[in-house]
């Protein structure tokens, strides 16, 4: 389900770093539709982040074009959940990572790892 970017804008972002480390990785592995994101039960506050890289769709995917070529695959059960947020994708010293800025987060585990919502 493809919707238009004002409707994007609701559901999910990504940085210009985000975008830039997405598509590099697209082109490195040589295949893959887009970036997916959900959640699972995880953790000390009950739910985590579930990123990787999509080669086929799911019947239940909603599907983003955050920009030329890069789509975002999001499973009907997570999209509440995410529904709001911004990937950014960030590098500190040695350390590399997407980071995730969530408007429904109302707490996280000491380790940073999970989430409540």
């Amino acid at each position: 389900m493809m919707i238009n970017a004002k409707e994007l804008t609701a559901v999910v972002t990504l940085t210009d770093s985000a975008i830039k480390h997405v598509k590099a990785q697209l082109v490195k592995r040589g295949t893959g539709l887009g970036l997916r994101l959900g959640v699972k039960t995880n953790g000390c506050s009950g739910y985590a982040y579930v990123v990787d890289y999509v080669d086929e769709a799911h019947a239940d995917d909603h599907v983003y074009s955050v920009s030329d070529g890069l789509a975002i695959y999001v499973d009907s059960e997570s999209l509440p959940y995410v529904k709001g947020i911004q990937l950014d994708y960030i590098t500190q010293g040695l350390n590399s990572g997407f980071e995730f800025h969530n408007p429904n987060v109302k707490d996280t585990c000491g380790c940073g790892e999970s989430f409540s919502v």
